[in-house]
């Protein structure tokens, strides 16, 4: 039987695998693209799997300072892809 430390290892390793391979059909769709919207929601949702990443690291680690990180990212990811949307739909950002 295993143990629920070796579980977990699978199950972060598994996490970690599918995150990246999401951050990196993202970054396909950010390049192809062909409209900007499509752009914005892969850059959003690149925004999610590194918080995704940031998380599964910090579990990984034990470390209690990525869950920090994690916040500062989410905070940071929703303005910013609020900005960018403003700004394509109305060409300014601050009214």
């Amino acid at each position: 039987m295993m143990s629920d430390t070796g579980i977990l290892e699978i199950a972060v390793v598994i996490a970690f695998l599918a995150l990246a391979l999401g951050q990196i059909m993202s970054m396909v769709r950010l390049v192809l693209g062909p409209t900007s919207g499509d752009r914005i929601l892969a850059l959003d949702t690149m925004v999610i799997n590194a918080l995704g990443l940031v998380i599964v690291l910090g579990i990984h680690q034990g470390v209690q300072i990525y869950f920090e990180i994690a916040l500062l990212i989410a905070m940071l990811g929703f303005v910013s892809t609020v900005a960018l949307a403003r700004f394509l739909l109305r060409g300014n950002i601050i009214e």
